[in-house]
């Protein structure tokens, strides 16, 4: 907008403008605003206020003129402060959530640490203590229009029209030159400031100390978390940076950092109450659930930093760069303590009552869903995790750690043998608990199960298992293979050594006959001690449905033609006497049936289904 023409105004003209539009002495005056108005009327006033500032100046003015002169500049800075206000006030509305879009802003990970969450939190409640267990704002297209500097992220938005912008630089630019630049500067931040707080309540930022945020549940913070870093994004490369653009202006070339003046008085206040909930996150107790939301809060402030150095980079905002970095620092520092923190409480998890029927330990579940999550992440943690892990060497000394090999592989990150070793600790304390069976067959199961998961766990991430390395993989994987073989060597062997011929030749000569009588009690001996198997291990559980059909084919191309083979050598020894129902009970039939019924995890009845008579 063209500034007017100058229009000679005398002394006493202009004395008596600045009279008349004084609100103390007139109703008319208090009512109407002179911005309000007509140019022609706004342009004389502005002009009657140049006359008495020249005025002041004035060499030859007389001591009377002089009281005259500051009396009239007191009347018309108080007048002008009021106008100022009111333009500030009439073309103030805070941003709307749904009505910004930051469309720089990175999707955030998804935090989700088991499947069977529910499952495990009551688990780790009662068990150890060292674990615990989006609504998000939705961003729509903006309706204001915006301006675009150089820069990718950062988007400025136009506040206030040019009109009143026009208006606002004319009035600050004469409070500045007569002396009146504070009382111009707590105006704006007075009247910007409440605008940003209503823009930071819309975005859903709450007034929270430090201490207010580190009492919070960690349940409610994860939502608060979320909802902060979509806002942080909104607020430092929009409503900061767009309110910044506002003060330049207003008060650009008005005088000494005056239009920096004015930002920080509006935002500073503001921006420490913003940075205020990451430090508090960035300084609270650990604990490995809050690693992931740690994670992102340090991506988002990464991200953001460059613009927060953009936004803030006088010298008076200093301070709030300084705040950011900091807490970034700080961030980084918790995601390696609780990284740390998650590897003791692996190794150490204390419960001692053995799952049911063998089946996978939530302990196993939990750290694999974790390091599975810890895979995504795996750009910004292997920045931060530089050291490798502590391993035989921070347990030396204590009796209850064996050794623990740890053949480290070559060529890994720190944070490949971070999670290599997270695996390495885990295998041990499932060991440990192995040890609480009293049955040897359902020990090896359970070690089978647990290996078997943490397997299918890395194959099924691509990144956990580039990370991982198939080496690696097939030790795992020769693992769970060699708990299968120790669990049937376990169970079949004895079971197996009933369908042996030695024993049961009288004479000690092939040739010479079989012992009926010792044939009935090998039959008998087999016969109890598969319904024995098979009344127990019915009960027991291999949750996968493939590894848990691939055992039974396994036991059943062992004991099936075994079986057939006795009972074809045999049978009529049995048949040729008395009662053969009750020495031959089953047909192969039977226990090809019976086999199906292991590894379920329920009951079945207490006589195995036997073929018709």
């Amino acid at each position: 907008m063209e500034p007017p023409e100058n229009v000679a105004v005398s002394f006493d003209e202009a004395e008596n403008i600045i009279l008349r539009w004084d609100s103390t002495a007139s109703e008319e005056a208090r009512e109407r605003m002179i911005f309000d108005g007509d140019r022609q009327e706004i342009d004389l006033y502005l002009q009657a206020v140049d006359e008495i500032q020249r005025s002041m100046s004035s060499t030859t003015i007389s001591d009377d003129d002089q009281t005259k002169v500051n009396s009239a500049i007191q009347i018309a800075m108080a007048r002008l402060e009021d106008e100022f206000r009111n333009i500030l006030i009439g073309h103030t509305s805070p941003l709307e959530a749904d009505s910004i879009s930051d469309r720089s802003s990175d999707s955030v990970h998804s935090t989700t640490v088991a499947e069977g969450s529910g499952e495990f939190e009551d688990y780790a409640e009662e068990n150890s203590g060292e674990f615990s267990k989006e609504a998000e704002l939705q961003e729509g297209e903006s309706s204001h229009s915006a301006s675009y500097r150089s820069t990718n992220s950062i988007r400025e938005m136009d506040l206030i029209p040019s009109e009143a912008i026009y208006d606002l630089r004319s009035i600050a630019e004469r409070m500045i030159s007569a002396g009146y630049f504070r009382e111009c500067v707590q105006v704006y931040g007075s009247v910007r400031k409440s605008s940003v707080d209503a823009s930071f309540r819309r975005l859903g930022i709450e007034k929270l100390s430090i201490g207010d945020v580190q009492r919070l549940e960690w349940v409610e913070l994860e939502a608060k978390i979320r909802r902060w870093i979509r806002a942080a994004k909104v607020c430092v490369r929009i409503l900061f940076a767009s309110e910044k653009k506002l003060c330049e202006q207003i008060f650009d070339g008005l005088g000494t950092a005056t239009d920096d003046a004015c930002f920080m008085e509006t935002v500073k206040g503001p921006a420490i109450q913003l940075f205020n909930f990451a430090e508090a996150i960035s300084i609270s107790r650990r604990s490995p659930e809050k690693l992931f939301k740690i994670l992102d809060l340090h991506d988002a402030l990464t991200d953001l930093l460059p613009d927060i150095d953009a936004v803030f980079q006088s010298k008076s905002a200093e301070s709030i760069r300084i705040q950011a970095a900091e807490i970034l620092s700080r961030l980084a520092e918790a995601a390696k303590g609780i990284l740390s923190e998650f590897e003791n409480a692996v190794l150490r998890e204390p419960s001692k009552i053995p799952v049911p029927g063998g089946t996978l330990h939530p302990l196993t579940r939990y750290v694999m869903n974790y390091i599975s999550l810890i895979s995504d992440y795996k750009q910004t943690l292997i920045e931060l995790i530089v050291s490798k892990p502590s391993t035989g060497s921070r347990y030396s000394g204590d009796p209850t750690m064996p050794d623990m090999e740890f053949a480290e592989p070559e060529g890994r990150t720190p944070l490949s043998l971070h999670l290599i070793w997270i695996i390495v600790i885990l295998q041990f304390n499932m060991e440990g608990k192995s040890k609480l069976y009293k049955d040897a067959s359902l020990a090896h199961l359970f070690i089978m199960n647990n290996v078997h998961y943490i397997v299918q766990k890395v194959k099924g991430s691509p990144e956990l298992r580039e990370m991982i390395g198939d080496d690696y993989l097939k030790k795992l994987t020769g693992k769970f293979r060699q708990a299968a073989t120790n669990y049937q060597r376990a169970t079949w062997v004895r079971v197996l050594y009933c369908l042996r011929d030695e024993g049961l030749h009288v004479s000690g000569s092939f040739s010479s006959g079989v012992s009926k009588t010792a044939l009935r009690e090998r039959f008998k001996t087999f016969n109890a001690m598969f319904e024995e198997v098979h009344r127990t291990q019915a009960t027991w559980l291999i949750p996968d449905s493939q590894l848990r059909e691939e055992l039974r084919i396994s036991i059943s191309e062992k004991l099936i033609p075994a079986y057939r083979s006795f009972l074809g050598r045999f049978r009529s020894h049995i048949e040729s006497g008395k009662h053969p129902e009750n020495y031959i009970k089953y047909s192969v039939e039977d226990l090809e049936n019976a086999v199906l019924d292991f590894f379920e995890g329920y009951p079945v009845s207490q006589h195995l289904r036997r073929r018709s008579q």
